[in-house]
């Protein structure tokens, strides 16, 4: 669970305002020239202000991705598997082909260096996960998939292959591949990829006929 970003009002959100604003415009110029002496400048605060309300640089980029979820479009429902996973890359894509994305990608290489930045990452993508996993729920519920569909499992993996672009392969992630990779998703939830092992009954207790009471 992420933690909740107080927003208070008057002089303090103003404040906060400016120093995100701030943020926003110097990430133009790469993760790796970002610091709190730069935020403060451009947003015309004391440097004092931003670490006691923030503590550090992490604080303030976990408080901007924390708002750019705020600005997300709701979670797809339209009512079909196939249209929600595609609705799902494409807003993917929109998120990683803009300023999240370039955010995304600079905590996530300070990530192993910087356990806040890990933080910061992993709150943020535990939490959108979580929230896509209703599409998959929602179509186990309509008889779509079957019972016991893995949701979490489909979700991440159809979300992997756009990390790899971002943070790896540095490849475009266009539409196309958005729609490919949704596609994909559909064809192994349908094929049963993600349908969870039955639990297997205890060693040495024979199977019981339906309706027969055991025999102690």
């Amino acid at each position: 669970m992420t933690e909740t970003v107080r927003r208070p009002g008057g002089r303090s959100a103003r404040v906060r305002g400016a120093v995100l604003t701030a943020t926003r415009d110097l990430l133009t110029d790469g993760y790796a020239e970002l610091t709190v002496d730069r935020i403060a400048a451009v947003a015309g605060v004391n440097k004092t202000s931003i670490y006691r309300r923030w503590t550090d640089l992490e604080g303030v980029l976990g408080d901007l991705l924390a708002e750019y979820a705020t600005e997300a479009v709701p979670i797809p429902d339209t009512g079909d598997l196939d249209r929600d996973l595609v609705e799902l890359a494409l807003l993917i894509r929109q998120g990683m082909t803009g300023e999240p994305g370039d955010l995304i990608a600079g905590l996530a290489a300070a990530a192993p260096r910087n356990e806040r930045a890990a933080q910061v990452v992993r709150g943020f993508f535990l939490e959108r996960f979580g929230l896509a996993q209703s599409i998959v729920d929602h179509a186990v519920a309509r008889g779509e998939l079957p019972a016991g569909t893995d949701a979490r499992a489909a979700i991440e993996t159809v979300g992997a292959p756009f990390f790899l672009r971002l943070l790896v392969t540095r490849q475009p992630i266009d539409e196309a591949f958005a729609r490919r990779t949704a596609a994909a998703g559909v064809a192994a939830l349908r094929a049963g990829v993600f349908s969870l092992p039955a639990t297997p009954a205890k060693a040495g207790a024979p199977a019981t006929p339906a309706g027969r009471t055991p025999t102690p």
